[in-house]
C-alpha cells in the first residue's frame, strides 16, 4: 500500500474511533491497525527524508552536500 492510501486509511481510523460507536473489540481491532499505519508511514516519511538530503546539491568536486531537511521552512 502507497503512503497516500495508508494516510486515508489512518484518517478513516481515526474519524470512526473519534464517534465513539464501535465495541471494544472492534476499537482495539482498529487501534492497533492504526499504530501499524502510522509506524509505517513515519518510516516512508523518514525514508524520504533521507532521499531528500542526498540530493539537496553536489559540490564542485563531484561529492554530495547535505543540508538538514527543515520541514518549519515553506
Amino acid at each position: 500500500m502507497d503512503f497516500e492510501k495508508k494516510l486515508s486509511r489512518l484518517e478513516e481510523i481515526v474519524q470512526k474511533m473519534e464517534r465513539g460507536e464501535l465495541a471494544l473489540d472492534e476499537s482495539l481491532k482498529l487501534f492497533e491497525e492504526g499504530v501499524k499505519l502510522s509506524r509505517d508511514c513515519h518510516a516512508q516519511l523518514t525514508k524520504a527524508e533521507a532521499q531528500v538530503k542526498k540530493l539537496i546539491s553536489v559540490d564542485d568536486k563531484g561529492q554530495a552536500v547535505t543540508e538538514d531537511f527543515n520541514s518549519d521552512e515553506t
